[in-house]
């Protein structure tokens, strides 16, 4: 590689707006630990009070699971598909497709 190319590397706007949006799915990624976290406590209490999970936590569990895996993918340059809020929420039936397993 020699500073030309390096330096047109630099430049390319493309790689800085997706440095931005991987900037902002970092983020978002720490705010879904909470969300995950608290969801996980609220399940738990679920349970001890009920003896069963609550199915809308399931759902929203699935669906924040996969979410998840959508941003891993994105900031690690394996997906060029923006999650949410860039593309639809994923619903609590998608899985993960067999050739990423």
């Amino acid at each position: 590689m020699n500073d030309t190319s390096l330096a047109e590397n630099v430049k390319t706007r493309s790689t800085w707006v997706r440095g931005l949006y991987m900037l902002l799915f970092a983020l978002i990624y720490g705010l879904t630990e909470i969300v995950l976290a608290a969801m996980a406590v609220f399940q738990f209490v679920a349970v001890l009070l009920t003896r069963r999970a609550n199915d809308n936590l399931l759902s929203f569990g699935r669906s924040l699971s996969v979410y998840i895996y959508q941003i891993a993918r994105y900031v690690t340059f394996n997906q060029e598909e923006r999650p949410f809020p860039f593309s639809p929420w994923p619903t609590d039936s998608a899985n993960v497709p067999a050739e990423e397993t």
